[in-house]
């Protein structure tokens, strides 16, 4: 496997209010790896995009995504719908919320890690239907 990609979503109903994230492995032919679903708890939108960032990597740490070891001196690529978020990852923008930036040093932590190289893109909604799809999934008990 030369490249992995990742979708991940988070979504809230009522914003804050009910909260679910989805996450999504994709090897470099978009074949689905792996999904993850769940809800956690009650929180907003941007909460939950962090979260399913932070469940991503916890995933990839676990050493559970087969061919994992090739990526080696490839790329992981995290591919997400929220600008907001990929800028404040990338730190490119500005975190103005301290439970947000902890969520923040998570990920960072996570990365350390994980000892590959990760780039987070923005990507349109419709490229990331599987991730919202699951999220919805959890939100609805399925």
């Amino acid at each position: 496997m030369k490249q992995l990609f990742i979708n991940t979503d988070g979504g809230s109903r009522g914003n804050p209010g009910p909260a679910a994230i989805g996450v999504a492995f994709f090897d470099e032919t978009e074949k689905v790896l792996r999904t993850h679903k769940s809800k956690i708890g009650v929180g907003t939108n941007n909460e939950a995009e962090y979260q399913a960032i932070i469940e991503a990597l916890k995933i990839l740490n676990s050493g559970s995504i087969a061919g994992l070891g090739e990526l080696v001196d490839s790329k992981i690529i995290c591919r997400l719908d929220s600008l907001l978020v990929v800028e404040q990852v990338s730190g490119r923008w500005k975190i103005k919320q301290p439970h947000i930036a902890q969520f923040n040093i998570e990920i960072h932590r996570q990365l350390a890690d994980l000892d590959l190289s990760v780039s987070f893109v923005h990507v349109p909604r419709e490229q990331n239907k599987l991730a919202d799809k699951l999220v919805n999934e959890a939100l609805d008990g399925e």
